[in-house]
């Protein structure tokens, strides 16, 4: 299954550590928002207007004590389905 074809409520996993491009208000450049591994679920998917095979993903990862975290902006590279990891 292709990263592109899931949709809200799916779970996800972070491909590599997700760090913070400066993007993220509230946290510092370089922070890191979801460890390697880490699992997620999507909350919104859309596009970029310059580019609408681009997707987009809002997903909020989870914390070392198992808590949702705020959502973070992710590519399809960044994400790895579960199907992935079997």
């Amino acid at each position: 299954m292709r990263i592109e074809d899931l949709d809200l409520g799916d779970v996800v996993y972070a491909a590599h550590p997700i760090v913070n491009d400066g993007s993220m208000p509230d946290s510092t450049e370089g922070e890191i928002l979801a460890e390697a591994g880490a699992r997620g679920v999507i909350v919104m998917k859309g596009h970029i207007e310059e580019d609408e095979s681009r997707a987009v993903f809002l997903v909020r990862f989870e914390d070392s004590e198992l808590n949702l975290g705020r959502p973070v902006g992710c590519w399809s590279d960044d994400l790895l389905c579960s199907q992935a990891l079997n």
